[in-house]
């Protein structure tokens, strides 16, 4: 080949490699390294990214607020069983402490706490209205006979709370059995619930004693506030002479009881708050116990119940 000749086919092979820049084949020659992306793509990939990137937080979030959950709820529990420990062992200890005549000193400051909660939750009532309702569910399967013989013993000392004579709201309570104000003290609690049941049996015919612990000097005072209460109607009110004030209180009671059996009376149940009434022979067919405060007030007036 000619000089020329040469000359124009290096020409013409340049003039095809530089118009091949254009074209798919000569790309593949020319790009670089990567990857090509159109601004589709890359949009479609970069919001891919972002809503990746808000699941993924969402996810640690939630996990966060769940594990934040979870510490307050076992912290919640970890403190209940912390408090039913506490709650058992006081109310336990109360229980010891009635059945052996022990002063409350005994008790721990923690059952302190625990007592006025009892009472202030609204559990303390809870227990009296269950009480009353097991009782009044008793007296309703049985019927006093006509002779008159059949008697219920309760105790007086229940049915007084410190209020104030002839207390005209308590005594609409108790006619309309409505409790006006449940977050009252425990006495008043108890004297509602006591008068309750009274009111309940003597509706049903049952011959009614009452017994207290104050002395028979007392009687027209003890008798003033009773009546004053909405209590009235029962057959006898059994009191202390001035020489039995010195007797231990349920040895006079033991005695009481079986002087009434002794002279031809049934006894078909003994209602009262307090262990010292509830103890020694000749207690009839049933006993029933109302609830008392535990812990602290559950020792209230015991001092003054064995004088």
């Amino acid at each position: 080949m000619s000089a020329y000749g040469h000359e124009m086919e290096r020409e013409y092979s340049a003039q095809s490699i530089l118009a091949g820049e254009g074209s798919e084949m000569g790309s593949r020659y020319t790009s670089e390294a990567g990857i090509y992306m159109s601004s589709f793509a890359a949009t479609v990939f970069i919001s891919g990214l972002v809503t990746a990137g808000v699941s993924v937080l969402s996810l640690l979030v939630a996990l966060a607020v769940m594990l934040n959950s979870c510490e307050r709820q076992n912290s919640g529990v970890l403190e209940m069983y912390r408090n039913t420990l506490s709650y058992d062992y006081c109310r336990n200890l109360a229980m010891h402490a009635e059945l052996n005549s022990l002063s409350e000193d005994i008790f721990p400051a923690i059952c302190t706490d625990i007592s006025t909660l009892y009472v202030k939750d609204g559990q303390y009532k809870k227990d009296l209205n269950a009480t009353v309702t097991i009782a009044e569910e008793f007296f309703s399967s049985i019927r006093p006979q006509n002779d008159g013989r059949d008697v219920v013993l309760m105790d007086a000392d229940d049915f007084f709370s410190g209020e104030t004579l002839f207390d005209n709201q308590f005594v609409y309570g108790i006619n309309n059995d409505v409790l006006h104000d449940s977050s009252r003290d425990a006495k008043y609690l108890r004297q509602f619930f006591a008068l309750k049941l009274y009111l309940k049996l003597q509706g049903g015919r049952w011959p009614l004693i009452l017994l207290s612990r104050k002395p028979e000097k007392l009687r027209n005072t003890t008798v003033d506030y009773l009546i004053s209460v909405g209590c009235h109607g029962w057959s006898s009110l059994i009191m202390r002479m001035d020489n039995e004030m010195k007797i231990d209180y349920e040895e006079f009671l033991s005695k009481q009881r079986s002087m009434l059996q002794r002279d031809g009376f049934r006894i078909k149940a003994v209602i009262s708050s307090q262990m010292d009434t509830l103890r020694g022979p000749c207690l009839g067919d049933r006993i029933f116990k109302l609830p008392y405060p535990i812990f602290r007030h559950g020792m209230e007036g015991y001092g003054e119940n064995q004088k």
